[in-house]
């Protein structure tokens, strides 16, 4: 499966910007549903596109790092590994106690610099830091893991580092492929490629952990406490946050690129949305309305959560029109 492949079936319009009763924009893209045993339940344009899993990974990059970390993490720290987060306060405090806990500092951090994705956390924070970066709970929970391994702490970013070979391995046999495109993440470290389809089959597996062999309790665990505690995971206006306080039996984990995929806790089902321009303004209400069509949200769920699926438009003062989804999902097998 080369990089070139990414290209495969056009997609499909999945959301559409409307102003003053005109639509001004059309974004196009893809969705598959999947189940824990591989097959395709549901899809919008083309499953097969090729996609990097970006920070939709996190998941069980972090199932990884707590195995090898072994016991002993509270939630709040095992959701900041799967996190990424705003860089408020409450996220960068937690960050901090996991690198405590491998007794690192935090410059051990291999992250670049970054400011908090919160307008408010960015101008308290005056600079960028690494520990402001979206990922840096990701990358303290790797070094907690090398920590505690006694693996090298400079390098746990290489993809032939101990660490990132067990991710490898996982991210195989979670997807049920025999090989992934592998390449470089936008914090440093190995990002995976792989069809649409194959990551809705990762994270159905993920909502159904026994398919993952020994990454079983590590994996529950992390989507255990992602639901527990879903502002660690994002933060202030974020679709993740507000989706699963509305909805816990709904795991949300976003990527870059306009990548958002879910795992359905009830009835083990994983949802991955990929808009074509890579914008993430379509991403949510497309995720949501796939949410509305499978049945995972209520309709006072749906009114909960109308800021993430009808985003206002606005001009001047005023909110003029909206960016909402209106896809409709076909049988995979068609």
């Amino acid at each position: 499966m080369g990089a070139g492949s990414a290209w495969g079936g056009r997609g499909e319009p999945i959301a559409e910007v409307t102003r003053s009763g005109l639509v001004e924009s059309v974004h196009l893209g893809h969705v598959a549903v999947c189940d824990a045993a591989g097959r395709l339940l549901a899809r919008v344009g083309d499953p097969g596109r090729v996609v990097f899993a970006r920070s939709a990974m996190k998941p069980l990059q972090a199932a990884v790092a707590l195995r090898a970390a072994g016991q002993g993490l509270p939630e709040a720290e095992v959701a900041v590994a799967c996190a990424s987060h705003n860089g408020e306060p409450v996220h960068v405090r937690t960050v901090r106690r996991l690198l405590r806990r491998a007794g690192l500092p935090t410059a051990a951090l291999r992250c670049p610099p970054g400011w908090p994705i919160d307008r408010e956390a960015a101008i308290r924070a005056g600079r960028p830091a690494r520990v402001l970066h979206n990922c840096s709970g990701k990358h303290a929970a790797m070094l907690l893991a090398c920590a505690r391994r006694g693996w090298d702490p400079d390098g746990y970013p290489r993809a032939d580092h101990p660490l990132q070979r067990r991710i490898h391995r996982a991210v195989l046999r979670a997807a049920g492929l025999d090989r992934v495109v592998v390449g470089v993440d936008g914090c440093g470290v190995p990002v995976h490629g792989m069809p649409l389809a194959s990551l809705g089959v990762l994270f159905a597996r993920l909502a159904r952990p026994d398919r993952l062999g020994p990454l079983a309790e590590g994996a529950a665990r992390a989507l255990a406490a992602m639901a527990s505690h879903p502002y660690l995971v994002a933060g202030r206006n974020r679709v993740d946050t507000a989706l699963m306080e509305v909805a816990p039996r709904v795991v949300v984990k976003a990527g870059a690129e306009g990548l958002l995929c879910a795992a359905l806790l009830e009835p083990g089902i994983g949802v991955a949305v990929k808009v074509e321009d890579g914008g993430d303004r379509a991403a949510a209400p497309a995720l949501l309305r796939t949410l509305g069509l499978l049945g995972a949200l209520t309709t006072e769920q749906l009114r909960a959560l109308g800021a993430h699926a009808d985003r206002p438009v606005r001009g001047g003062d005023g909110v003029v029109g909206r960016i909402s989804s209106r896809l409709d999902l076909r049988p995979g097998g068609e």
